[in-house]
């Protein structure tokens, strides 16, 4: 079958041909410049802790080079400290994972690198997309000179960006606001009072402060300054961004140390969301689909989001011929997500920058704004927490069999210990990616098993009889806990780490029909067609239905 074609070399499509290719399936990376890009320090990103853990199992080794984990986070108003959490720990018994930061083109540099190392993955530069046809059996391009060719793919995905080519020539609408919030950005070297954690300060006490200023700190002692500016006007000449950036250093320091400038800029963010996300074979990601940014959502999350979740359904598709259904759900699902995100800022907007009666909807005035605010910064609420895919058309229909659990169905799974089948204790996120469904066997005590023979202790032979009967491919682990899940629950996990469902013991009609309508039924991986009948045998071949103990 023909490579995928990925158009755009940024951060989202350098991720999603990783993602392919850890998935074994190749792709023609189509870069419109020279594949170099010229560094911003100004110009920054902020990863969850999800979105890390993909680029750093996909082989970006720049997270740990140029970035900075946050230590903590500390919240302000006028002189009053309204909020200090330490990140990484926990917060009123939840952990608050730290956030990583760096510029954006050490992480692309990042991830160029590991393109680099994929045999998979043939990256293009100077190839800009003129022309765009599709057939029943696959996608057509044509890029312009220097390099005029005719490329030829199985499936197409625009990763290039806000004004995407791709977009135009299918014709997709991108509605939204525009210039929702502007800011005015430095990058620059100083010693502040807060080494390593992220400060936001609303109303500073001092002139030129403004409404709001952050200060997000990187590695080798340099931050990230950004100015809330009014919606419109205000120009920003060189001298007043000096005389913010004077002003603010002494209101924090007590008078302006010495300190070394980098980069300027000044950034409008726009909310805007593609009407489709799928035409026939070519796809929408990143920037292209959905543009976001406002009170700290991070719009690269979401697109590295789309790539993860886009990937493992085109991997199905193009090693097994995968259902219409599971390519629709990509739409379905991380639209959805983004819409969400989107409808949420649209709604704290006018709490948060309006003021007047609306400050009456949030608790607590100024510490429930805080909340609101700290939420993007953080990946907290609906403004910042991982999404969840709930409704989504790959959810099984609910059968007395399943059983609740601390991850409602649709979330993405936390990410426990567990034996992998080489006898191999790992961090459940480390068997993400790869193209495969996990089955997780819920077995306090398993820690003790002579590993060397644990696929033959207990239930496990029934169970990994049931899972060799699944209609795709599956790995199964075991996991002495997991939050909310009693002994011998088994949960069904996505590729990209999201909960399909939980069981009350070994199911293995249950668990057959849940990995059916997870992968958007269709045909098997061994190339035969699979029905309620095909269920029915499943159960009795491996045995009757009911619940088994390990013991």
């Amino acid at each position: 079958m023909d490579p995928v074609i990925v158009v755009g070399a940024g951060p989202v499509g350098l991720t999603l041909s990783l993602a392919l290719a850890a998935q074994g399936v190749p792709s023609v990376l189509l870069d419109e410049g020279p594949g170099k890009q010229e560094p911003r320090p100004a110009r920054t990103v902020v990863l969850r802790e999800d979105t890390a853990d993909l680029v750093e199992r996909l082989g970006c080794t720049s997270l740990d080079e140029s970035g900075l984990r946050w230590t903590g986070w500390r919240s302000m108003r006028r002189k009053q400290v309204v909020r200090d959490v330490p990140l990484g720990g926990e917060e009123g018994g939840a952990p608050l994972s730290a956030p990583v930061h760096l510029p954006q083109h050490a992480l692309t540099a990042g991830l160029r690198d590991a393109v680099g190392a994929q045999d998979l993955v043939r990256l293009v530069p100077f190839s800009r997309i003129d022309t765009l046809e599709q057939d029943p059996d696959g996608v057509t391009v044509h890029t312009r000179e220097p390099g005029s060719t005719w490329w030829r793919g199985s499936y197409l995905v625009g990763c290039d960006g806000a004004r995407s080519t791709v977009r135009k020539l299918l014709d997709i609408r991108f509605p939204g606001r525009t210039a929702v919030e502007r800011h005015a950005v430095a990058a620059l070297r100083a010693e502040l009072p807060w080494p390593d954690r992220a400060v936001l300060h609303r109303m500073p006490p001092w002139r030129n402060g403004g409404a709001e200023v952050t200060a997000r700190p990187l590695p080798d002692g340099v931050w990230r300054l950004d100015w809330l500016l009014p919606p419109r006007g205000e120009l920003v000449t060189p001298d007043a961004l000096i005389t913010r950036i004077r002003d603010t250093l002494a209101g924090w320091c007590g008078e302006t140390p010495a300190y070394e400038l980098l980069d300027t800029g000044v950034y409008t963010l726009h909310h805007r969301l593609a009407r489709r996300w799928r035409v026939k074979r070519a796809f929408l990601a990143g920037d292209a689909a959905h543009l976001l940014g406002a009170l700290g959502t991070q719009g690269l999350d979401e697109g590295l989001r789309d790539a993860e979740n886009l990937a493992w359904k085109l991997a199905q598709s193009w090693h097994h011929g995968a259902a219409d259904l599971l390519l629709d759900s990509y739409q379905a699902e991380r639209r959805a997500a983004v819409a969400a995100r989107l409808r949420a800022a649209d709604q704290s907007l006018p709490i948060l920058r309006g003021g007047g009666g609306l400050r009456t909807l949030v608790p607590g005035g100024a510490r429930g704004h805080d909340t609101l605010l700290a939420d993007g910064h953080l990946g907290c609420g609906p403004l910042g927490a991982p999404p969840s895919y709930s409704h989504s058309p790959l959810s099984p229909q609910h059968d007395e069999a399943h059983t609740p659990v601390g991850t409602p169905p649709g979330a993405p799974v936390t990410d426990v210990g567990v034996t992998a089948p080489d006898g191999k204790t790992v961090r459940l996120r480390e068997r993400q990616g790869r193209g495969h469904f996990l089955v997780i066997l819920i077995a306090p005590g398993t820690g003790v098993w002579d590993r060397r023979h644990w696929l033959t202790a207990g239930v496990m032979p029934r169970l990994v009889e049931a899972v060799d009967a699944l209609p795709v491919r599956s790995e199964l682990l075991v996991a002495e806990r997991y939050p909310g899940a009693s002994a011998h629950t088994v949960l069904l996990v996505r590729p990209d780490g999201h909960l399909v469902a939980a069981f009350g013991g070994v199911r293995p009609a249950e668990l057959f029909a849940a990995a059916d309508a997870a992968r958007g039924g269709g045909r098997s991986e061994d190339g035969t067609g699979h029905d309620t009948e095909t269920a029915h045998s499943v159960r009795a071949s491996v045995g009757s239905d009911r619940t088994v103990d390990i013991n």
